[in-house]
């Protein structure tokens, strides 16, 4: 079961065929990650919190 390399949240398999980078079976960033989000290749602290 595929799951984020920053929260351990699970994601599914369609999530990591689109969102990992080649060659990796797991996410570094999930939507559940609060604190962190995808920035073009680079992961990055978010800058605001995302939500309500």
């Amino acid at each position: 079961m595929p799951q984020c390399s920053n929260c351990d949240g699970f994601v599914t398999e369609a999530y990591v065929r689109v969102f990992a980078p080649d060659g990796m079976d797991a996410v570094r960033v999930c939507p559940n990650c609060e604190d962190k989000l995808r920035d073009g290749a680079e992961v990055r602290e978010a800058r605001s919190t995302r939500g309500g």
